[in-house]
């Protein structure tokens, strides 16, 4: 599995639409990274991670857990407030004892103020509106659909999306127009169901640009 650890403060949290949107973004970097590819470092653990299922977990961690958390090799991701810190993948039992440690729980994150409508040229991670998930679950969830919108890309286009920055948006969709993502031929994540949420349950749907020109006409 991929460990994702999250830094969140008592006493300065980060939103948690800046939080999903870090953790997405760190699952990027970490793909795009020169240690995934070819014989680089982290090369064969990725590919046997995407070999398999490509479960992702999320834990928090703040004060000397996060430095110890950030003396391990990985990379650090930061957003508007958040920090995200993504790791090669571990075994399940094998996670290093500074991240075995660290909770699951507590990372419940609210948004001061609604999320504004994500610009048009940019990907968005749209969540499913009818299902009730921690904010650690979500940040797993979106980093499952930046990665299955990875994989849909070509060469340059990830070229393209990693030069840029990996810009990208997390909203909730709309209830009326769920159905319709679904349908659409975008990827789709369904949870496996390990936690808090029924097996094949679709979580988030990976809209991003370069994709929609891909699709067949509807109608």
């Amino acid at each position: 599995m991929l460990p994702l650890v999250a830094r969140i403060e008592k006493a300065d949290p980060p939103a948690r639409i800046d939080a999903l949107e870090t953790a997405a973004r760190a699952v990027l970097v970490l793909l795009s990274d020169e240690r995934s590819a070819g014989d680089g470092a982290w090369a064969a653990a990725v590919r046997d991670w995407q070999d398999a299922r490509i479960r992702k977990v999320v834990r928090r961690a703040r004060g000397a857990e996060w430095r110890r958390a950030g003396a391990l090799p990985g990379i650090t991701v930061t957003g508007a407030r958040a920090e995200v810190r993504v790791f090669p993948p571990v075994p399940l039992d094998g996670w290093p004892k500074e991240l075995a440690r660290l909770q699951v729980s507590g990372t419940e994150l609210d948004d001061p103020e609604p999320p504004g409508a994500p610009a048009p040229d940019r990907p968005v991670l749209w969540l499913n509106p009818g299902l009730e998930m921690s904010a650690g679950k979500e940040m797993a969830q979106a980093g499952h659909a930046a990665h299955l919108a990875w994989w849909e890309l070509s060469g340059a286009e990830r070229a393209a999306w990693r030069a840029a920055g990996f810009p990208l948006s997390v909203r909730s969709a709309e209830a009326a127009e769920w159905e319709t993502l679904t349908r659409s031929g975008l990827p789709v994540v369904q949870d496996a169901g390990f936690t808090e949420i029924a097996p094949g349950s679709c979580t988030v749907v990976a809209d991003h640009p370069a994709l929609r020109g891909a699709l067949p006409p509807t109608g």
